[in-house]
């Protein structure tokens, strides 16, 4: 009843085939592309540059340097306060107190303070520890500023990467710690996973399973399948996943009844012919294939992650009418199962998932022919969700 007609099935995912050794990586179906990454020491849409010159004005705190740029986008720091014009300066009045050193901003300013004040504006002495992003004790992360006498008042200015903390008198020109006040800012994060800070500059790192691109900030997962640097046996399968890799056997369900099946590849499952009379057995999945799919964690939904679909063999009527579902899994919740046209169904993710889990989704397809069913198709999908979200 249908056994003998059905026609071919395909799939697709938006990843690479488990045949072939499934890839990592993933593309977004929509939006926008993968943006190009700054090197060492930057941040997209953030441009440090060295402090040039810090003038000695006034007893209070030092101007070195402006936070501005288009309003629509992009900020600049640039460590010049005199390239400014004085009248749009948040700094040229030198709110900051006790030798506390003004970082502009858009219509607003920031005081990095000495370790022994803290507020708004330095105005309080502390009477706790310093804040995480206070320089480090580290005489590395501490240097001596060069000094000169210009037009009989003496002008101090310090390496790139640092700071000046005190008068000019007594100054000194400790580390800017990149990693904190970005991430303070609440701008571009400077390295995709994690910023280490260095006397005068940063430098970013990758959990393992990944390498640091040229770029100096991106992480990319190693391939361990494609490289042969994994530890799967024979018999079993090498997946590639965020971090690392999976070894897996797919393995066709025990006979049950007049229900067997007989494996065909490494990844799909074909049921043995059914006795003409055994309406449960037609029923039953006539093919069961296997695919594994490696995520993100926290991957914007909606996004379509499988498609399913059928083609006629050559010479034989294909079906008329589809139905697709999601016939079980351990995670059900977060998928969606709808017609993209007449003979193609895809599997959506419609609510993202936290990493790092492996989730199960099952998808079938059902085949019709002038309203008679005809076959059954079963897709088992794995999902390696990563504990990155890179």
């Amino acid at each position: 009843m249908g056994g003998s007609s059905a026609p071919s099935t395909w799939w697709s995912t938006r990843f690479t085939s488990p045949a072939t050794r499934v890839s990592s990586s993933w593309a977004p179906a929509h939006g926008c592309a993968r943006p190009t990454a700054p090197g060492a020491g930057r941040s997209p849409a953030v441009k440090v540059e060295p402090p040039q010159r810090l003038s000695s004005r006034d007893e209070g705190g030092k101007s070195i340097g402006a936070l501005r740029g288009p309003k629509h986008s992009q900020r600049k720091v640039t460590w010049n306060a005199a390239a400014f014009p004085p009248e749009i300066s948040e700094c040229s009045s030198s709110p900051c107190q006790n030798g506390g050193t003004c970082l502009e901003g858009l219509n607003q300013f920031r005081c990095l303070c000495p370790q022994q004040w803290t507020g708004a504006t330095c105005q309080h002495r502390a009477q706790t520890a310093p804040p995480a992003w206070s320089v480090t004790d580290d005489p590395a992360f501490s240097r001596q500023p060069r000094c000169a006498q210009v037009a009989q008042a003496q002008q101090c200015s310090c390496d790139p990467g640092f700071h000046m903390n005190g008068t000019a008198a007594n100054g000194l020109c400790q580390d800017l710690n990149e990693c904190e006040v970005f991430q303070r800012d609440g701008g571009p994060r400077l390295c995709v996973h994690s910023c280490v800070n260095l006397p005068g500059s940063f430098r970013c790192s990758c959990p393992s399973g990944y390498v640091l691109l040229g770029d100096g900030r991106s992480c990319e997962d190693i391939d361990e399948c494609s490289l042969s640097q994994d530890n799967c046996t024979g018999g079993s399968s090498c997946i590639n996943t965020g971090g690392g890799f999976q070894c897996v056997t797919p393995r066709c369900p025990p006979a049950v009844g007049n229900v067997s099946y007989v494996k065909t590849s490494p990844f799909q499952c074909e049921r043995n012919p059914c006795p003409m009379e055994s309406r449960s057995c037609h029923h039953a999945p006539k093919t069961i294939s296997f695919h594994y799919l490696p995520l993100p964690s926290r991957l914007v939904a909606p996004t379509p992650l499988f498609r399913m679909a059928t083609a006629a063999a050559p010479g034989r009527p294909g079906p008329d009418s589809l139905r697709f579902g999601i016939a079980g899994g351990n995670s059900r919740g977060h998928f969606v199962v709808q017609r993209s046209d007449r003979h193609t169904g895809e599997l959506i993710l419609v609510q993202s998932l936290q990493g790092p889990q492996t989730v199960q989704v099952d998808v079938d397809m059902s085949e019709y022919l002038d309203r008679v069913f005809q076959a059954k198709h079963l897709s088992k999908i794995t999902l390696f969700v990563s504990a990155y979200e890179f």
